[in-house]
């Protein structure tokens, strides 16, 4: 029987995995006729593709743009292409990089103690709600050049943003206005900043004083680069550390190895973002036409890669189906691959850290109330809204 394949179905949107690994065996290069775009499901497909220039970003990389459209191209880091991607990014990655990085990580213990000192008298509390989004979209905050007070705030208009319809899984004018809401808030940060510069090692000032050919951004321009800055650095981590106390609950030998061993909790992170990636595919427009196992894709298509689908693959995995915190795979597509990997890549791996060792240490027999929690499932997202743990 053909694979009808379809990421705003509702069948796909509760659960895409099955019809992934049928992707991967059947038909690896799959045609979405309604979109007249194409998927790739295959690690090493993806992994190839993300560095090939005949793919470029410059018409959009999410649903919304590529599919859909209902979404406009802003001016954003994930929507160039090279060599001007290539410019601005190595100028914001130094924001990113380990050094500072590690600047950031007493800070982030400190506040996920004192976030945990909050809900210390409870019998429990929301893992997300209370905790990872809280501190999440501070580091968001300290990395980028934001006032760390604002936090509660961004972190409403980035769930907004993220708002879509039930029925459709499509984005909704909610997510639209929210979206909007938050560039103008990082427009006013910009004129405040050229108001007053500072030569902080931060994304914000690296994109406020960035020049191409000895003009600088318009505040409308580096408001939308910073935006997608929040947008990354605070909507997926959560999601990815809810996983994390989902799955050692359900695996209670592999917790117990990890209260006493912390040293292995980066190799778990790793294993939890290769086993529930929250993001479910990003995309890019063929350039020039291509073949790909047999099958043409022509100019002007939207290709979607579908990376949930390739950290499955049997092709690149050992029982990829099997959780197991000990795998230290080589190399998975959470973080993406070539041109676009992910900026946050360093903090993202601090924050799990941190999140991590001290959860465990606080709380080491706590509990996951499943049948209370509540989950995103988009056709972009899948992944925790609410994680309720007890932890008495």
């Amino acid at each position: 029987m053909a694979i009808d394949y379809d990421p705003f179905s509702a069948a796909v949107r509760q659960d895409p995995l099955p019809i992934y690994k049928r992707l991967r065996d059947e038909d690896p290069v799959h045609y979405m006729e309604p979109y007249d775009a194409w998927a790739l499901s295959r690690f090493q497909d993806i992994w190839d593709a993300s560095s090939n220039d005949d793919l470029i970003a410059a018409k959009g990389t999410t649903p919304a743009q590529l599919l859909t459209k209902d979404q406009p191209v802003a001016p954003m880091l994930n929507v160039m292409d090279p060599p001007l991607h290539t410019q601005l990014r190595s100028v914001i990655r130094q924001c990113f990089m380990p050094r500072h990085v590690r600047s950031l990580e007493p800070i982030a213990r400190r506040l996920a103690n004192d976030l945990l000192d909050e809900v210390a008298d409870r019998d429990e509390f929301d893992a997300i709600g209370d905790f990872a989004a809280r501190l999440s979209v501070a580091s968001a905050c300290l990395a980028i050049g934001l006032p760390i007070e604002d936090g509660p705030h961004l972190t409403e208009l980035v769930q907004g943003f993220f708002h879509h319809d039930p029925d459709s899984g499509g984005v909704t004018e909610k997510g639209l206005a929210s979206l909007a809401e938050l560039t103008a808030y990082c427009e006013d940060q910009i004129k405040a900043f050229r108001k007053s510069p500072t030569d902080a090692p931060q994304g914000l000032p690296r994109l406020a004083t960035f020049e191409i050919d000895g003009r600088r951004f318009s505040d409308a321009d580096a408001a939308s680069h910073v935006s997608m800055l929040v947008i990354g650095g605070s909507e997926t981590f959560p999601k990815v550390f809810a996983s994390c106390l989902r799955r050692l609950w359900e695996y209670p030998d592999q917790r117990a190895m990890l209260v006493a061993d912390p040293s292995g909790i980066v190799d778990a992170f790793n294993e939890v973002l290769r086993y529930d990636m929250p993001t479910q595919f990003l995309g890019r427009t063929v350039k020039r036409d291509l073949e790909l196992h047999g099958r043409t894709l022509r100019a002007g298509q939207a290709v979607i890669f579908l990376y949930a689908s390739a950290n499955r693959d049997e092709r690149e995995f050992e029982d990829p189906d099997r959780f197991d915190i000990r795998r230290r795979a080589p190399r998975f597509l959470s973080f993406g691959a070539g041109h676009h990997a992910c900026l946050g890549t360093h903090v993202a791996r601090m924050e799990g850290k941190v999140c991590l060792e001290v959860m465990l240490e606080r709380f080491p027999g706590y509990e996951v109330d499943l049948d209370r929690a509540t989950r995103f499932r988009t056709e972009f997202v899948q992944g925790f809204s609410s994680l309720p743990v007890r932890v008495r």
